[in-house]
């Protein structure tokens, strides 16, 4: 089989919780007795499950960076991916947490997909994997073929059933939860924090932070019913959140922009420079939780992770789409921020992230996001940020760009149109993404901020269309 032709197939499957079709009826006994035809490829590595609702894929890519930096073979999983579904899965390859290579992924695709059929066809499996179960097994496969030493995995959806939960973590990390996949995990907070406890496992490990009362409660209960050791990351937030921000992006002639995350740490009585990429001071909560994971890692698993690694793994963390700065080599454009906000809890965070850039300069946004989010809180959240008539003089030049994404869970630029005329906030329509940021460009002075946001779709397209040059 070749790549194009695993793509095909897996295209033809659809996403994940697709509108089309019957509804997919979530379980862990399918993964399992996939994997189990597999030889049981997750037992051959050690692993950490990091669930949550916001910020469990930035957790896991400072983890599995500062385990990498360690010199530690490291697999990473995540989802969704940006642009190529190999980024879904990462191996360190020569110091570099590389995706794996699209003939590796057609060769594993291939014995994941024929093993699946023959489960169907002799009835152990009541109908062929989901999407993500595919991904999931292959991820699993492949890192006990390159003998990763440690996995970190992205929880996909909730935890309690997530086809990640079929592994045995040797630490569950959980990061802030929010409202979001109502339909699935359930309608109220502590319901959704009881889903996402479904990772902890019997005298197991629990590295997270403090957070929404209701959340907490429900996490801790869970916890104290399975005897699991907690780990509160709080000792690695900075001493002053907030002060001395470090060096900014860089914007149009050298002004500065966003700053990222720097601050010094006393870790195991050593200073520790944290110098993170990741901009925004939310980030500095999933840089605590992956640092806190990273010493409970040597402390009580025999993990090889000195406090070097930790400064080195933090400062070379790759996540892109989150509070990313694209700028135009000429300066002939303004410069695009793209973050994947794509809940409300997501929404607040940019929102207090836009509160840092310079007023004066006038802002368009490109928004789009799925129709099973909440379109009218993330506009409610987001879209007055851009009213040009909302009677502040500083707003009068900015714009609202909407337009579908490529995906058959998307919103109709109808149905985004309708939340901005209810917000009362002017809004254009473009007929395609290409075309949203042709009109952003246009409409935009090169000394202005496009800030693009509402899904990751959104951005994975927008990125790709910025960096090849199109």
């Amino acid at each position: 089989m070749t790549y194009d032709e695993a793509l095909e197939r897996l295209a033809a499957m659809g996403p994940e919780m697709s509108a089309k079709g019957p509804a997919r009826k979530f379980t862990l006994a399918h993964i399992r007795a996939l994997l189990g035809a597999l030889e049981n490829p997750q037992k051959k590595f050690s692993s950490v499950l990091i669930a949550g609702t916001n910020g469990k894929g930035s957790t896991a890519a400072t983890l599995a960076s500062i385990a990498n930096a360690a010199g530690l073979r490291t697999g990473l999983y995540t989802s969704p991916h940006l642009l190529r579904v190999n980024e879904r899965i990462r191996v360190s390859d020569g110091g570099v947490l590389a995706e794996i290579g699209d003939i590796d992924f057609a060769r594993v695709f291939a014995i994941v997909d024929e093993l699946a059929r023959e489960l169907v066809e002799s009835e152990i499996l009541p109908h062929y994997p989901s999407f993500f179960e595919l991904l999931t097994a292959m991820a699993f496969v492949y890192f006990a073929e390159r003998e990763v030493a440690l996995a970190v995995l992205e929880v996909g959806l909730g935890g309690r059933l997530d086809a990640t939960n079929s592994v045995e973590p040797i630490v569950s990390v959980i990061t802030d939860i929010a409202l979001d996949h109502m339909d699935y995990l359930g309608n109220t907070l502590p319901e959704i924090a009881r889903e996402k406890a479904g990772i902890l496992r019997e005298n197991g490990v629990l590295v997270t932070l403090s957070q929404h009362p209701q959340a907490n409660q429900a996490i801790g209960e869970k916890a104290m019913e399975l005897n699991v050791r907690g780990v509160d990351a709080a000792r690695f937030l900075p001493p002053s959140r907030g002060e001395g921000p470090g060096p900014r992006a860089q914007g149009p002639e050298g002004e500065t922009l966003l700053a990222r995350n720097r601050y010094e740490l006393s870790v195991g009585g050593e200073v520790v420079m944290i110098d993170s990429p990741l901009a925004g001071q939310h980030q500095q909560r999933n840089i605590a939780l992956a640092v806190a994971t990273a010493v409970e890692l040597r402390t009580n698993h025999w993990f090889a992770i000195p406090n070097a690694a930790i400064e080195k793994g933090v400062r070379d963390t790759v996540w892109p789409g989150r509070l990313e700065w694209i700028v135009q080599a000429d300066a002939s454009h303004a410069p695009l921020l793209l973050d994947v906000a794509h809940n409300p809890a997501g929404a607040w965070t940019l929102r207090a992230a836009l509160a840092q850039l310079p007023e004066e300069r006038p802002r368009t946004l490109i928004f789009s996001c799925l129709k099973d989010k909440q379109i009218a809180e993330l506009a409610q959240v987001l879209f007055p940020l851009f009213d040009s008539t909302s009677g502040d003089p500083l707003r009068a030049r900015d714009h609202i760009v909407l337009a579908p994404i490529q995906n058959p869970r998307a919103a109709t630029v109808d149905e985004l149109l309708e939340a901005a005329a209810r917000l009362d906030v002017p809004a254009h329509a473009a007929p395609h993404l290409p075309g949203a940021l042709a009109q952003a460009w246009a409409i935009t002075p090169p000394e202005g901020i496009i800030v693009a946001t509402g899904s990751v779709f959104l951005v994975g397209e927008l990125r790709a269309l910025t960096l090849d040059g199109e």
